[in-house]
């Protein structure tokens, strides 16, 4: 006989509740739910069973079973009924991700480098042609690389905390590449020539012409009876491989404390500003203090160094008048900017050495004389 103990529904009214609910289910989140209300750990159905204890002990038994078989074609149900959910959920799920292979398919999206990577790759290509061996140096830099070895006065404006990142008293964000020059100067002996290129850092509001990061190029080379003709024979070379072979070079005088003479130099060029003249940076034969200063005989040995911003040369290049615009990350800026072309056929090293020949056979030349 199949009692109702305590008023609690029986094995069998659970069952006949938990089979209409699996029935009338139709996803398998309804099926979770059913699930843990009748078989799961605090479920109904299991619940039965600490009803044992207070049955006569001739009906436990009986009771059990009864418990037990509930269970278990609860359990069997559920199994079927998931079987069937789960093949029309996952029709329901094909139709709605179903692609029509017959569409033309999303262009995918192609990175590029940054302008200013074109511009440090193209600088890159043109010195180490000419024979600059490529190096780098820390920008976080010694006091004694950045100025005190490069012949700076102790008094010299660029040294003020208004002008120059700080660190402590002896480490500051590099203000110039030239930094590198001791660097190389402590450990490699002359002839050299080498070039650096990377950015720099200095204490000034940004506005459309100025920042307080920017990059730089700085180049030099050391050997015997080194002039400023070499100096303006080698920009003249790497003028006219950055902006057309139409490019002009002047010289002004300047002062650097680095260099002595200085010079800014200027390129005009018909296809830039109608062909006036426009500065790119400053150049110098390197101090004898430096020299010096290295164990450098100066006396022996002389040298030139020249340095330029390369933000400047995409400016000039492309009209860009406003300096900001190269760190916005603005892709509509940037993507005004593809991969510089190559020319086609891509030239040879053969034609590339043929090109610079005429240069490199002036300053050999000036070099034989002098020595």
């Amino acid at each position: 006989m199949r009692h109702n103990y305590l008023g609690m529904q029986t094995p069998e009214e659970l069952r006949q509740a938990a089979t209409l609910e699996i029935e009338g289910a139709s996803s398998s989140a309804q099926l979770r739910d059913i699930e843990q209300r009748y078989l799961g750990k605090n479920g109904s159905i299991p619940g039965l069973m600490k009803l044992l204890g207070g049955l006569p002990k001739e009906d436990r038994p009986s009771f059990g079973q009864r418990v037990n078989s509930s269970k278990a074609e609860v359990d069997a149900l559920l199994a079927s009924k998931q079987l069937s959910v789960r093949s029309l959920e996952q029709a329901a799920q094909f139709e709605a991700e179903r692609i029509d292979v017959t569409m033309p398919g999303e262009r995918p999206r192609i990175g590029q480098e940054h302008i200013l990577q074109q511009a440090t790759n193209k600088i890159k290509r043109v010195l180490g042609g000419m024979g600059f061996r490529y190096m780098e140096s820390p920008e976080l830099e010694e006091f004694r690389y950045n100025f005190e070895n490069l012949n700076y006065p102790p008094d010299h404006p660029a040294m003020d905390d208004q002008d120059t990142f700080y660190i402590d008293d002896t480490h500051l964000l590099r203000t110039q590449c030239t930094a590198l020059q001791g660097r190389v100067f402590e450990t490699t002996p002359p002839p050299l020539r080498v070039f650096t290129v990377g950015r720099t850092f200095r204490n000034e509001a940004v506005d459309r012409t100025h920042g307080h990061t920017f990059h730089q190029v700085d180049c030099f080379m050391i050997d015997e009876g080194v002039s400023m003709a070499h100096l303006k024979g080698t920009l003249g070379v790497f003028a006219r491989a950055m902006f057309g072979d139409e490019v002009s070079v002047r010289f002004r005088p300047d002062f650097f404390p680095f260099v002595e003479p200085g010079v800014d130099y200027a390129i005009s060029t018909p296809k830039l500003f109608n062909g006036r003249w426009v500065e790119l940076g400053g150049a110098g034969l390197i101090h004898p203090n430096i020299l010096e200063k290295f164990g450098i005989d100066s006396e022996r040995y002389s040298g030139f160094a020249f340095g330029l911003g390369v933000e400047r040369i995409p400016m000039m290049a492309y009209g860009i008048d406003d300096l900001r615009q190269f760190l916005e990350n603005d892709l509509r800026f940037l993507n005004q900017f593809q991969f510089e072309p190559l020319p086609n056929p891509v030239p040879t090293l053969a034609d590339q050495l043929a090109r610079l020949q005429p240069a490199l056979e002036t300053i050999t030349s000036s070099l034989h004389l002098h020595h």
